[in-house]
């Protein structure tokens, strides 16, 4: 895996940076502001997409501030110029859905993942602009998605990894629904600055514990876990080369005034006196396609690769991860050819001997 693809597996667009929300973690730096993106910006970036997507399998994820906040009208004006073979996405907090909106899912086939960190107990971090909990909202969204009968998935923060919490969440998830479950450790990102270091010896106990809380009723696909025992699987039978792709997916965030940043969307919207504001172009002026190709001169992505080498070299855990993220380092590190972060000790190394750890326990 060496320097970034010409193309992309899916691209991420924000249709606004508002969300009606303000949660504790959140990294977003204008979500109080309802900066929309004009249909131009999705036009442009169709122009690209829609080839991408008749040649092979290609997703539009929405994500904002909150996708849901710019309104169905806008959203599906959005959507508009994309080609049916382009799957879509959005990442909400479900507040906003209502019957309305589920309609609006299944007339454009879009796939639905719901942030939600659990329990009632475990969603304080998610609070609208009043400071009131947004717990209830929430679950009011998810059963409407039950009643319609739409599946969807599910994102949880967990910013304290401790005994019994994994257990409990993934109790939590079977009964919401959800068919496929993400878990993200708080990250130390954008404008949160909230410490992510944790005893390692906890995080890796609540990474085992997940493993065994999904073998005991393995009824959700539980990502990371499942990317877990992909690799530890491709290792035993000496595939583990052909596990990460050949070139790092650029990952383009499309920013709603048609910036592009390639490789961590959480850079989207910041800017930095040596770095500048991170895009590589901006699609109203230069094709997507164009943008890509040139991305690697991008001056803070050449670093970033530098660091990916760096990381090759040093660390056993590069197989599994390819190389940590750009935006954790830049976040934890003010640099992006450092290597190790606390992202990825909680996230990469920590979940990999969980796993590892767990099958230990269990021969």
């Amino acid at each position: 895996m060496r320097g970034l693809a010409a193309v992309p597996s899916y691209v991420v667009m924000q249709p606004t940076t508002l969300c009606n929300l303000d949660c504790a973690y959140c990294y977003l730096p204008f979500r109080a502001t309802d900066q929309r993106m004009p249909v131009a910006v999705a036009e442009a970036v169709a122009a690209a997409v829609n080839p991408w997507a008749v040649a092979g399998r290609f997703s539009v994820v929405w994500h904002g501030g909150e996708p849901l906040a710019a309104g169905p009208e806008h959203l599906a004006d959005l959507i508009a110029p994309f080609g049916p073979e382009v799957e879509h996405h959005v990442q909400t907090n479900a507040t906003l859905i209502d019957d309305e909106w589920c309609d609006f899912f299944a007339r454009h086939e879009m796939r639905v993942s719901v942030s939600v960190d659990g329990p009632r107990a475990r969603n304080g971090d998610r609070v609208n602009r009043g400071g009131q909990p947004a717990y209830d909202r929430i679950v009011r969204g998810v059963a409407a998605l039950r009643r319609r009968g739409l599946p969807f998935s599910a994102l949880a923060v967990v910013s304290r990894p401790e005994r019994g919490l994994a257990t409990e969440l993934y109790d939590y998830f079977l009964d919401l629904g959800c068919d496929v479950l993400g878990i993200n450790i708080e990250e130390t990102e954008g404008v949160n600055t909230r410490e992510n270091r944790h005893d390692e010896s906890a995080v890796t106990a609540f990474w085992a514990e997940l493993v065994a809380a999904w073998r005991r009723a393995p009824r959700i696909h539980l990502r990371e876990v499942e990317w877990s025992l992909r690799y530890a699987a491709a290792v035993l039978d000496g595939s583990a080369d052909g596990v990460l792709p050949r070139h790092l997916d650029p990952i383009p965030t499309i920013g709603h005034d048609g910036s592009v940043t390639v490789l961590s969307p959480e850079l989207a919207g910041f800017t930095h006196p040596r770095y500048g504001d991170f895009s590589s172009g901006n699609v109203l002026r230069t094709p997507l396609a164009d943008i890509l190709g040139a991305a690697s001169a991008t001056p803070w992505v050449g670093e970033f690769l530098t660091g990916v080498e760096a990381c090759r070299v040093s660390c056993p855990y590069f197989g599994f991860c390819g190389g940590g993220h750009a935006a954790n380092r830049y976040f934890e590190l003010g640099r992006f050819d450092g290597t190790e972060t606390e992202h990825c000790r909680n996230s990469k190394i920590r979940l990999l001997e969980g796993v590892l750890e767990h099958a230990r326990e269990h021969q």
